[in-house]
């Protein structure tokens, strides 16, 4: 399960280094074709909130199916289309669609135990870590290879393989919510009323999330810009560095089972936001870009792996909406992002994303309120 949700979550990052040749071939504005990576992760947020929460209401492995095929379709209509505003519709439909990631992890969090639940979190999330930063290196390489429509004709065919995978794979579990969609929905507001710690949880990730899409949807502008002069593979490669990141996630889950997931996810915070201050500073040195996508990846999934880690023992029967509830500031981060990079260049790259992590900071410096 850990690698069909890597395989899956793919998806949504492939069109990051693809954009300048998306730019040249349509042809578009910067502007413009920033918009594909932003309606990507909102058409993510819109599935998260409409469609994961039926993880807790129907069997879990038919929706998995189900989302599967549809991402393999978006995928083809991605790769076939043929000019601006029709990309823009599938990029949009491809993060709706692309649910099956945020499925999976319930499920195993609902077949494994209790004390081992932190650990197989963990793995989970390596797995998803591994395939948001290896998507980027897969897609420069066959983007300079081959072309941008390469990366989505070979993403159709994997989603079709991962389809036929699932099928064989997954167990069956029962729905664990009765009742109609609309109250699904209603409940998920009321466990984030009702459950401090989930509160504390989802403004970590959302911006914690929300910087990290804000570094990753713009570093191609700054690869192709002087003094790089580079081009998508370069994105790609800087995506290998991180993997080292995705591999420590097993090891947080275990601190997490401990009782130390609040104290991770702070110390990660403030890792973060160091890693923006190199981004700034070594903004001439690849080296230096180097070191902080490899600080910055480390600091935003080992804190999502202790928020995770914190939320799911949370409420039991109800772990895709609490899902829903998470995963929330992609879209707000890749839309924020665009701005910053047209209107202030890299240092507004920089600093808008600071200035979102100084808030998950402040709250987290605060003592957590008690449960009611």
């Amino acid at each position: 399960m850990s690698v069909a949700s890597g395989a899956g979550i793919a998806n949504l990052y492939y069109n990051q280094p693809l954009l300048e040749q998306m730019a040249r071939t349509l042809p578009a504005s910067e502007e413009l074709i920033g918009l594909v990576p932003t309606l990507t992760q909102v058409g993510y947020a819109i599935g998260m909130l409409l469609l994961v929460p039926l993880g807790d209401m129907l069997p879990r492995r038919r929706l998995a199916l189900l989302f599967t095929l549809l991402t393999a379709a978006m995928a083809l209509g991605t790769a076939l289309n043929p000019t601006l505003p029709v990309l823009l519709g599938f990029s949009l439909l491809l993060g709706v669609s692309n649910m099956t990631p945020q499925l999976l992890i319930p499920l195993a969090a609902t077949l494994s135990t209790p004390e081992d639940r932190g650990r197989v979190i963990g793995v989970m999330l390596s797995g998803i870590f591994a395939g948001v930063l290896l998507s980027r290196t897969l897609a420069g390489f066959v983007g300079d290879a081959f072309g941008w429509r390469a990366m989505f004709w070979l993403a159709t065919a994997l989603m079709l393989i991962l389809t036929a995978a699932l099928a064989v794979a997954l167990p069956t579990t029962p729905p664990t919510h009765q009742g109609r969609y609309r109250d699904l929905l209603g409940s998920v507001l009321t466990l984030v009323r009702e459950q401090p710690v989930l509160q504390e949880a989802c403004l970590f990730g959302f911006t914690l999330f929300a910087a990290f899409m804000i570094f990753w949807s713009n570093l191609i502008h700054l690869m192709v810009a002087p003094p790089f002069e580079l081009g998508a593979t370069a994105v790609g490669l800087f995506g290998i560095l991180s993997v080292a990141a995705a591999l420590a996630s097993p090891i947080v889950g275990r601190l997490a089972d401990r009782g130390l997931a609040r104290r991770v996810a702070g110390a990660m915070i403030i890792f973060t936001i160091a890693s923006f201050g190199m981004f700034w500073l070594g903004r001439a040195s690849l080296v230096w870009i180097g070191v902080g996508v490899l600080a910055m990846d480390l600091g935003t999934q080992l804190a999502h792996v202790s928020n995770q880690s914190r939320i799911l023992n949370l409420a039991p029967g109800a772990q895709s909406r609490i899902q829903t509830a998470y995963f929330a500031g992609g879209g707000f981060g890749a839309a924020t992002g665009s701005a910053a990079w047209s209107h202030w260049g890299w240092a507004g790259v920089c600093g808008s994303a600071v200035a979102i992590l100084l808030i998950p900071l402040a709250k987290w410096l605060l003592p957590l309120r008690p449960t009611a």
